[in-house]
């Protein structure tokens, strides 16, 4: 089988030694190229160009950025061409995609047991998440983000740009940062479906897997019932009910006791008080009364007013 392997020299768990023996490892039974990124959108352009070079698998190294960009290259593949199957490899910090999927976290393992499932012919065909505005219209895996969440996002890409690497302590000091500051009192969202809209939210979340992110080896749940075979979910963090007194105080409080309620077995339950929940939507927009962040598979976009969210059933064809 002719394999296009693209490999994130970036990537945050890896070392060339690591590279060397997945590499080496995949040659024993496929046909591979190797290639490594070498700036932004490369990844996309590689899987993009993949079915014109003639090969019939795409493989990467990375973390969920580099997902990212080769699932929105391998879908932008010239009409006409057979799209290439999938196959990831984790290398980054969280790798919730990849976590999702089943696949072992150790890169080494999981090559092992990716290339089980190419001899087995073991597939599984995954819907996906389509984001269109008026700036965008691109694919994400796993999750996109409104407000504080991409606020984190953000705030990590800065420290990693002097220097400090990804990792799950970065993240809790960029959210526990930006919690305190009081990034989560801003109710401009608002998040409409087919059944309806809501007003007045702190911070919305759309998801197409569960969990939502990762706190080290700790999953985080905000939408439980979240499968890549059914439609989208979503969350929105609302006012409780009950507040009183002091409303940014109760606010803290409140919107601390809800995301520690993500770290349950189960995760969130579906009902509660300041917190909103949708299951297996076909489509939804989220919209602002002003600019907020915006993130998706962990990717800082920038800042946007609106965006619409639809459910692409059974988009990626992925060897897991």
């Amino acid at each position: 089988m002719r394999s296009l392997f693209i490999m994130n020299p970036q990537a945050t768990t890896t070392t060339s030694r690591t590279r060397e023996v997945i590499l080496g490892a995949l040659t024993e039974e496929l046909d591979v190229t190797a290639v490594e990124t070498a700036y932004r959108n490369h990844a996309r352009e590689l899987a993009r160009g993949a079915a014109a070079e003639g090969y019939e698998l795409v493989l990467s190294l990375g973390g969920d950025g580099t997902v990212n960009e080769v699932v929105n290259g391998l879908l932008s593949t010239p009409e006409g061409l057979t799209r290439p199957v999938y196959a990831v490899i984790p290398g980054g910090s969280a790798n919730v995609f990849i976590r999702s999927l089943g696949v072992p976290g150790d890169p080494v393992d999981a090559t092992g047991a990716v290339l089980k499932a190419i001899k087995a012919d073991r597939w599984r065909d995954i819907g996906l998440g389509r984001i269109t505005s008026d700036q965008d219209d691109r694919y994400f895996t796993f999750c996109a983000g409104f407000g504080w969440d991409a606020d984190v996002v953000h705030q990590v890409e800065l420290e990693r740009e002097v220097g400090r690497k990804a990792t799950p302590a970065l993240y809790a000091e960029a959210a526990a940062k930006l919690f305190f500051q009081g990034d989560l009192r801003d109710p401009s969202l608002s998040v409409a479906t087919d059944g309806g809209s809501l007003d007045d939210a702190y911070f919305a979340l759309v998801t197409n897997t569960t969990p939502w992110t990762y706190a080290g080896a700790f999953p985080l749940q905000p939408t439980p019932g979240s499968r890549f075979e059914l439609g989208l979910d979503a969350f929105a963090l609302t006012k409780p009910s009950h507040a009183l007194g002091d409303v940014a105080v109760v606010q803290d409080m409140h919107t601390g006791w809800v995301l520690s309620q993500m770290f349950l077995p189960k995760g969130l339950p579906a009902r509660g008080d300041g917190y909103v929940t949708w299951h297996d939507q076909p489509s939804l927009r989220i919209s602002s009364t002003h600019p907020r962040a915006f993130q998706i598979d962990g990717e800082y976009l920038g800042e946007r007013e609106e965006v619409n969210f639809q459910s692409v059933p059974k988009a990626l064809r992925i060897f897991c």
